[in-house]
């Protein structure tokens, strides 16, 4: 039977490098913030509690995990990371099963990882600790992770306490540990700050292990899975490399991306296939697009639902609550809130739509505004099955405009228009013949006279 997971996730550091108010692991990637990108992956493994140590901002931390059901408890010294996970004891007074030990500045570590890391935790030999190390390019002052001859940890060293021969060793350490709650708490206990920081060391553990006769192993993963975040710097470099991968996968799964550089997308967005992406397309979180979609270049995308064979843009904006149902398209420059667009439905140039419900196969003309705010309160435009909307058209809501109405170009709507009617709300035309060039005459004249 597989044993309950909890995972103790780190967030008690106060990030000063990053120079923000924000709490370090509350910055976003791909929209979404560190620490929930690492709390999404705790619950796809299926974990059964999740405990966050807090610290300094810990207001912003309890803020984000509480409404997903994460505990926090408060590390008020940072007196290392062996005291920090400590702070989770009482918490997990009672808890039997395996513990993960992860660091909310750590967004990228797989459901898959965490996992091989349990597995290994039951694997043969019964090892008290799994340590996952990674090969950096570069070890630069990272802990080591020393492997003996039989392929079982020695121990962790950490890089200012370590020989020369130690620090040659390039199989660096992530932080990143499991253990059985019935040795956790019991090793944290017996840990002593006597090293170059005075810091009690999580990763003492592993000799205190051996100490006991026990052994710990070691799991390997790709560097970038277990890249830590502490500046604006490091933040844009992990947003990057996400943001490759991702392409990547879209490509995989069927979309054209014309050039995959220059398309950005959120933690969330659904592509289906046989889409084309073209350069310079930013997509918000909540965005789902279905099969045979093409999204034209310098378009902006968030919280909207596009349905197949739609076409989008250039230079669109979806915001949230934009419905494209099939076969609809958007041209450049238009702006959709809150609205349906029916299908076949079209509004090519120039346009917003906010808060509306436009029938299947309308035609929305260039410059056409739905009115939807008085300073106060929003209202909705509804456009018919087939209603045509001319060029420089307000619509004031709340209004409908019936099916198969059309609107005359220019017009400023107030009241509701009937199905088949045509609406025509703007000022007589009148033409004076001769005017123009008396007029001109008249001023050329006097500018002569100065």
């Amino acid at each position: 039977m597989t044993s309950p997971i909890a995972a103790i996730i780190l967030a008690a550091g106060k990030g000063t490098r990053m120079k923000s108010d924000t709490h370090k692991v509350l910055h976003p990637i791909a929209g979404r913030s560190m620490l929930l990108h690492l709390i999404d992956s705790v619950k796809a493994l299926g974990a059964a509690r999740e405990v966050v140590v807090v610290g300094a901002g810990r207001a912003q931390v309890e803020a984000a995990v509480h409404p997903l059901g994460a505990e926090t408890v408060e590390q008020a010294e940072q007196l290392g990371t062996g005291h920090a996970v400590r702070m989770a004891e009482d918490a997990l007074a009672g808890f039997v099963g395996d513990v993960l030990i992860l660091y909310g500045d750590v967004p990228l570590v797989t459901p898959e990882t965490m996992r091989r890391m349990i597995d290994a935790l039951h694997g043969p030999g019964d090892p008290s600790v799994v340590v996952l190390g990674f090969r950096p390019a570069d070890p630069g002052a990272y802990g080591r992770v020393i492997v003996g001859a039989d392929g079982r940890l020695e121990k962790i060293v950490e890089y200012k306490d370590a020989s020369a021969e130690e620090r040659a060793v390039t199989l660096c350490n992530s932080g990143l540990m499991a253990v059985r709650s019935a040795d956790l708490f019991r090793l944290l206990a017996r840990l002593r700050n006597d090293n170059a920081a005075g810091e009690y060391y999580l990763t003492d553990i592993v000799q205190l292990a051996a100490e006991d006769g026990r052994f710990s192993v070691g799991i390997e993963t790709d560097a970038i899975e277990v890249a830590g975040v502490n500046s604006r710097g490091e933040l844009a470099g992990l947003e990057f490399e996400w943001q490759q991968r991702r392409r990547a996968r879209a490509m995989v799964e069927g979309a054209t991306l014309v050039a995959p550089e220059t398309v950005w997308f959120a933690h969330d967005t659904q592509i289906g296939r046989d889409v084309t992406i073209e350069p310079h397309v930013v997509f918000g979180p909540g965005v789902t697009v279905a099969d045979q979609v093409v999204i034209h270049a310098f378009s902006h995308l968030e919280g909207a639902t596009i349905a197949g064979g739609v076409s989008v843009g250039p230079y669109a904006r979806l915001r949230p609550g934009a419905v494209l149902e099939r076969g609809s398209r958007v041209g450049n420059f238009v702006e959709i809130k809150n609205a349906v667009l029916g299908e076949g439905a079209k509004a090519n140039h120039l346009t917003y739509l906010g808060d509306a419900q436009i029938g299947a196969g309308a035609n929305i003309g260039a410059g056409v505004i739905t009115c939807n705010y008085d300073g106060f309160f929003k209202y909705k435009s509804s456009i018919g099955t087939g209603a045509f909307v001319g060029s420089n058209s307000a619509l004031v809501a709340p209004v409908s405009i019936g099916d198969g109405a059309i609107v005359a170009a220019g017009s400023v709507i107030t009241r509701d228009v009937e199905a088949g009617a045509l609406a025509l709300a703007r000022g007589t035309q009148e033409a004076k013949p001769g005017w123009a060039t008396r007029f001109r005459e008249k001023m050329l004249a006097r500018k002569a006279k100065k």
